[in-house]
């Protein structure tokens, strides 16, 4: 796992670095493999997770030099495979914060999207060149990123290659925060230390309650935000967030 993926801390912070800078970060299965490692076992004491790519990029996507020929239901359990790690992300409770530089395409996009705050540095690319591979997306893509930019955006990138740039992505929605060209991880860096503030337990209601609400009917989806209202705010970190407005304090959750 240290060789494709570097983790260290700082604080309660979880620092990792996609570490295939010969190959522009590409996923290979041996780096897929490394996340569900990670994340079906996050360090207790974690707060915020940072991930980022060595040399430059993010990550230039699938690493093509894996695909071989295979049959159809082989193709379909690749890719099953990354939708379940991909899911791993998208719904675990301690936040995942994007750090994008250079290329973020394919794949490496579709990782992004799983990740909860992205932070694009102006130099970014981004970029779905299956089309142009003679493939289809895999790894999620059709569903996140569809989510974040619309179907009818996603068509044309795929059909032409379009790519769009660090300030074109995030009017779209590929990211949150836009900064300078070698500033992306000190910026993940600067919003992972204001989440690691967060009450644990909020931040994963966050991240969980609103993701399923987003699919559920209006009703339905009312009602879930009614129950996680009733769950957060009855524990002792609304006591604790309550006490500290009232002494004029930071709140410290435990």
């Amino acid at each position: 796992m240290a060789d494709v993926l570097t983790v260290t801390t700082r604080g309660s912070i979880v620092h990792l670095l996609l570490n295939r800078p010969e190959k522009r970060n590409a996923l290979n299965d041996e780096l897929v493999a490394a996340f569900d490692a990670f994340f079906r076992a996050v360090p207790t004491g974690a707060r915020a997770i940072v991930v980022s790519g060595e040399g430059g990029h993010f990550s230039s996507g699938l690493d093509l030099s894996q695909h071989v020929m295979r049959q159809p239901l082989e193709v379909m359990a690749h890719s099953r495979n990354w939708h379940r790690v991909m899911a791993q992300i998208a719904s675990s409770p301690v936040p995942v914060v994007a750090a994008m530089s250079g290329a973020v395409m394919g794949g490496g996009l579709e990782f992004a999207a799983a990740c909860h705050v992205r932070v694009a540095e102006e130099t970014v690319r981004f970029q779905m060149p299956e089309g142009m591979r003679g493939i289809f997306v895999g790894g999620g893509g059709s569903v996140r990123i569809s989510k974040l930019i619309g179907p009818d955006r996603l068509t044309e990138m795929m059909l032409t290659g379009r790519t769009y740039s660090g300030a074109e992505g995030e009017r779209l929605g590929l990211a949150h925060h836009l900064v300078p060209e070698g500033k992306a991880l000190d910026k993940a860096f600067e919003l992972a230390e204001r989440i690691a503030k967060n009450s644990p337990t909020i931040n994963g209601f966050i991240i969980q309650a609103i993701a399923q609400i987003g699919s559920m009917p209006p009703e339905a989806g009312l009602y879930a935000e009614s129950l996680t209202a009733a769950l957060s705010q009855t524990g002792p970190d609304a006591e604790e967030g309550l006490r500290a407005f009232l002494e004029k304090r930071p709140p410290v959750f435990r």
